[in-house]
């Protein structure tokens, strides 16, 4: 392949991707408005990225709309996959995070074509459990069970630290933007980096007690951390912030897509 042919597939690979940026804020989107569900009792569903496009499914025209987000989300993995093996001149924590965005849109592009095709039928905490018990079951199962926590744990407060540090810039062109909308683009990458932060950190709490109790029925995914948080004193109203925040980094991901450098 010629040079000119690589960098134009490159080309449509970012084009294409950016267009999975739009499709991972929405799946955020939804996961808010099940939050809010669950902070107003109102919610028997997954309020997690997989009971998001469970939701969607269940729409009219449910199944367009999966196939164009598993399509999307497969061009955001692919992109950011990109971005992590031939990002020149990015720091070894910029190729992580992007390799880990693009793990997640590919998890999601995956759950996408399972609920299209009729066996996305496994819940996200029920798989959390299972792999904490495969481990558990492990020669120093509760270490694992523990390291993998602290993992998430660091997963959360890195998130939380590049929130409040507005280290996310770095990776924008805010210049594409209009002008009004650079100050608000910052502010709701901030407050959705922390918001996830915060509900990674609940994951791994949950984790860690699955760890010191021997009881991986204890771990849970994005959903039950999301109901931790609303059984909590205030929880309702604490649960509602961490959704309007999940909420805020479905927008950014829609400015994201526009001024993300390549």
């Amino acid at each position: 392949m010629s040079t000119r042919s690589a960098e134009e597939g490159k080309r449509w690979v970012v084009r294409l991707g950016r267009i999975g940026a739009v499709c991972f804020g929405i799946v955020h989107l939804v996961v808010a408005w099940l939050a809010i569900q669950v902070a107003v009792g109102d919610s028997a569903g997954e309020a997690d990225q997989k009971g998001a496009l469970a939701s969607v499914a269940e729409q009219p025209l449910g199944g367009v709309l999966l196939v164009v987000l598993a399509a999307g989300l497969g061009f955001f993995a692919v992109w950011q996959f990109l971005v992590a093996v031939s990002g020149h001149g990015l720091r070894a924590s910029k190729r992580v995070s992007a390799a880990a965005h693009g793990f997640a849109g590919a998890v999601l592009a995956v759950v996408s074509v399972q609920l299209l095709v009729g066996s996305g039928t496994q819940q996200g905490d029920q798989s959390q459990q299972e792999i904490t018990g495969w481990l558990m079951s492990l020669p120093a199962g509760p270490f694992l069970v523990g390291l993998l926590a602290l993992i998430v744990l660091g997963v959360g407060v890195a998130a939380a630290v590049k929130g409040i540090r507005k280290s996310f810039t770095e990776d924008l062109d805010l210049a594409k933007l209009p002008h009004g909308t650079q100050r608000l683009t910052v502010r709701l990458g901030q407050t959705g980096y922390v918001a996830k932060g915060v509900a990674y950190g609940v994951v791994g709490v949950l984790i860690g007690l699955a760890a010191i109790n021997h009881d991986p029925k204890q771990a849970g995914g994005l959903d039950a951390a999301l109901r931790t948080l609303a059984a909590a004193d205030y929880g309702p109203y604490l649960l509602g912030l961490v959704a309007l925040g999940v909420a805020a980094f479905g927008v950014y991901c829609f400015a994201e897509a526009r001024c993300h450098r390549t």
